[in-house]
């Protein structure tokens, strides 16, 4: 690992970035129109942090990603990447950095996966033996060998993603840039990648920026949470704290040794019931302890579960709040 050039993995300051673009003002008329894809966002990322970058398409995610990895130039503010200005310093940046971008591969679509990691290797100017080592252990950890020998235009999507993120670790980047590594990937596949993102972040603490629309990659895997809409940051903090503070009403369900009328507890309302089933919301700042205990209080109990909220409504909730 290359020693750091900053405290900070990522700095951003009221970086912005301003596109003009032809737009139709009548039947045979056109003007420019400026649009704000990133509106002046400030945001600093420690190193060795796993942060989740979300937002609605068009929210300037990839506006963003783009100017911190050096392919576009901000309009206004100041980057620094590993201590790097993106596009003045690309070159050295691009040595520095990993990035798996959604629609484009770093893998040669008629080549054995193993010539394009070969081939990276020389992109890269990293040592052979390095290089080899590398591999070893993430051919190990994506479970790779089955498939090394076949081209990429022979693997399934799940292979294929596993290859992608073996491409942007192999010269052993300390951060990361990962645009929908799971999409369209399925269970135990998705399973698969967020299981090798956390063993690479815990054992190389390498610093990961992940975009996504699929909201269970950020629960599992990032305990920080940064939202943008309309190029605007309108949330950064702790994933955890979603739910506390923007969280919908939780749920008891509780299946009763035998069937009763609905239970009566201070502080909850039982929505329905079914047979021996019932099922009773409550508000996020009550105890669901307190609320079994008074359940129990009152009838014999078989099971229960809590259903919290979906982090999908949840940050919906945020998405409306910011445009209100």
């Amino acid at each position: 690992m290359i020693a750091p050039l900053s405290s900070a993995a990522i700095e951003m300051h009221d970086l912005s970035k301003v596109f003009d673009r032809r737009v139709k003002a009548g039947r045979f008329r056109r003007v420019n129109e400026r649009h704000e894809a990133v509106q002046a966002i400030s945001l600093t990322v420690p190193r060795a942090e796993i942060v989740g970058y979300i937002g609605p398409n068009g929210a300037g995610k990839s506006t963003t990603i783009k100017m911190l990895t050096g392919i576009l130039q901000p309009s206004s503010g100041t980057a620094l990447v590993a201590g790097l200005v993106p596009l003045e310093e690309r070159v050295k940046l691009a040595r520095r950095i990993g990035v798996v971008f959604g629609q484009r591969s770093n893998l040669w679509w008629d080549l054995p996966l193993a010539d394009s990691f070969d081939l990276l290797r020389h992109v890269y100017r990293v040592p052979s033996v390095d290089h080899a080592r590398t591999l070893a252990w993430l051919t190990e950890l994506f479970d790779l060998g089955g498939f090394l020998a076949s081209p990429v235009r022979a693997l399934s999507l799940g292979q294929r993603m596993r290859g992608e993120l073996t491409s942007a670790l192999l010269h052993n980047p300390e951060i990361v840039f990962l645009d929908e590594p799971t999409v369209g990937l399925d269970v135990v596949s998705k399973h698969a990648v967020r299981e090798a993102l956390r063993t690479i972040h815990r054992e190389q603490g390498v610093t990961v920026v992940l975009t996504t629309h699929d909201l269970a990659d950020v629960e599992e895997l990032c305990p920080r949470l940064v939202i943008i809409d309309h190029g605007r940051l309108i949330h950064d903090g702790p994933t955890a704290d979603l739910k506390v503070r923007f969280g919908g009403e939780r749920t008891l369900v509780v299946d009763l040794v035998e069937a009763r009328e609905p239970l009566i507890v201070a502080g909850a309302t039982c929505t329905k019931v079914d047979g021996p089933r019932q099922w009773l919301q409550f508000a996020p700042v009550i105890s669901a302890a307190s609320v079994l205990a008074a359940v129990a209080g009152q009838a014999d109990v078989r099971d229960l579960t809590v259903q919290e909220p979906a982090i999908e409504d949840i940050v919906r909730r945020i998405y409306q709040g910011a445009r209100t």
